[in-house]
């Protein structure tokens, strides 16, 4: 039973999750690495499982630890609503916010956030509608919603709106235990190319995929295209392939409980940014700007544009 477990321990395995790297993770909680080391071993010790592969440029997160981060983020974030909510939250609000969010941040991203504002303003309705990037940002533009969440990185305009990037998500090589790529610690682009490659389709993934890929001078194998996240997890758990994705929608497991696991390229892959747009030439209307608050609060942004 881990009953020795402490939220300073928590913070300092989830800045090691955020920076990939123990020394950047000491720098960021103005720590020693010798005390982040020790607060993630300290963690280890009681769960008794690995959480960290430890890699010459930084540390990657096993099944394990992954499983882990969902709880420890659910604490983190439960805490941090309990200080935070008396500073943000000043009187009764009611009225309406509207919401859109493309497929990706819908499924994976906004529910539990949802629920978070819900508990801290129970008055306040929320109107979610499901768009694509575009039409997220035509829709913003024209003030039909209040806040569009959506990939940020692949916003082309980006400067014609208010913009935060909320979280900074890693592409990794999601691969099956036994397949040949889960023996080799960061396999590189070329690794990946001789093997069968499953490209995900929805919220652009494609075209994001495909840069990356171009822009290293190498073709991957791609053996079919597909909208269904669950699709391909299954797919990859199977040993059929491998596919690259963020970690915002890795799952250790498949849904017929087939295990996957995600290694660092080799080669430099960019980010995935996800965050929300907002007009900037007006006022947010009251409820839409408790919401724009409530998810800076939450991923601590302090720059918002």
């Amino acid at each position: 039973m881990a009953s020795n477990l402490t939220l300073r321990q928590l913070r300092y395995f989830s800045a090691v999750v955020r920076a990939g790297q123990f020394s950047s993770a000491a720098v960021e909680e103005n720590v020693s690495q010798s005390t982040i080391s020790n607060g993630v071993i300290a963690i280890e010790e009681e769960l008794g499982v690995r959480l960290f592969d430890r890699l010459p440029q930084g540390v990657s997160l096993t099944p394990e630890g992954q499983d882990f981060l969902r709880h420890a983020q659910h604490i983190l974030d439960s805490v941090r609503d309990a200080v935070e909510r008396p500073r943000y939250k000043e009187r009764t609000l009611s009225g309406t916010v509207r919401i859109a969010a493309s497929y990706t941040l819908l499924g994976y991203f906004l529910p539990e956030l949802m629920a978070r504002f819900r508990a801290s303003y129970p008055d306040v309705d929320i109107s979610l509608q499901d768009m694509t990037r575009r039409d997220i940002e035509e829709s913003v533009l024209k003030k039909k919603i209040d806040i569009g969440i959506v990939i940020l990185s692949n916003v082309e305009r980006l400067g014609h709106f208010g913009h935060a990037v909320l979280v900074r998500s890693r592409r990794q090589l999601w691969v099956a235990p036994n397949h040949p790529l889960a023996q080799i610690r960061s396999p590189s682009l070329q690794d990946i190319a001789q093997h069968p490659y499953f490209l995900l389709t929805t919220d652009e993934g494609e075209s994001s995929a495909l840069q990356y890929w171009n822009r290293n001078g190498i073709a991957p194998n791609i053996a079919m295209r597909t909208g269904s996240i669950e699709a391909l997890r299954g797919l990859v758990g199977h040993g059929f392939g491998v596919t690259i994705l963020s970690d915002m929608v890795y799952r250790p497991w498949s849904l017929e409980g087939k295990r996957i696991e995600a290694r660092p390229v080799f080669n430099t892959i960019p980010h995935m940014d996800a965050g929300m747009l907002w007009n900037h030439t007006t006022q947010l209307p009251e409820p839409a700007e408790a919401f724009q608050q409530f998810l800076l609060h939450s991923f601590g942004v302090q720059d918002a544009t």
